[in-house]
């Protein structure tokens, strides 16, 4: 259970410093947002600040995530960080093959399943990103370098390359390598399981 704190007031920010007092904690380690009422006749605005601590969300991923281990009838560490957008979580573990699936489908949709989770606490801005057994820092390495290769043959040759259907995590890695080409732009096209990236030439 995510246990959240909701103050009360007249303006944002002094439904902020309510909820900070009374949790005793900085802005900094917090996430937050803000629900709006109208007020009634001859009533103005109210604002809810509803605020859940960053520690408190790193021990909801851990208590998560040991639960469907033992769902699983297996046993792993849990390891989680806070990043620069949400938190960075790592799986040790012996069973990392089966944790990981094949191309990394169990894997994500442990990901999806403690998301979802989450979600179902509010609208807190952060990303939750799970990796097992450095899997996917290794995939984005492979990635990164195949894509590599792929830009020099486009800028080469000057012809759009269509790419196998990914992921939005694999997109996501694709369009940063292709950013940092002047003369390439890469687009995602397709709908679903068929959602793919193509990468093109354009000139100056």
């Amino acid at each position: 259970m995510l246990e959240m704190v909701r103050s009360e007031a007249k303006n944002k920010e002094e439904a902020l410093n309510k909820g900070l007092l009374e949790l005793n904690v900085r802005a900094d380690e917090v996430y937050y947002y803000f629900e709006e009422t109208e007020g009634g006749l001859f009533k103005g605005k109210k604002y809810t600040c509803v605020m859940v601590t960053k520690y408190a969300i790193k021990e909801y991923i851990k208590e998560f995530l040991n639960d469907l281990a033992y769902k699983m009838g297996t046993k792993f560490n849990v390891e989680v960080m806070t990043s620069e957008v949400g938190f960075s979580v790592t799986i040790v573990t012996d069973d990392s093959a089966v944790l990981i699936g094949k191309d990394g489908k169990t894997l994500n949709s442990i990901q999806t399943i403690l998301r979802q989770s989450l979600k179902k606490y509010g609208n807190f801005d952060f990303r939750v990103n799970l990796d097992i057994g450095n899997y996917k820092a290794r995939r984005e390495k492979r990635i990164a370098q195949e894509i590599k290769k792929i830009c020099r043959e486009v800028l080469k040759t000057k012809i759009d390359v269509k790419l196998d259907p990914m992921n939005s995590y694999e997109r996501r890695i694709v369009h940063n390598v292709v950013s940092n080409y002047d003369n390439l732009i890469s687009e995602s096209e397709g709908e679903g399981v068929n959602r793919h990236t193509v990468i093109k030439y354009k000139e100056n």
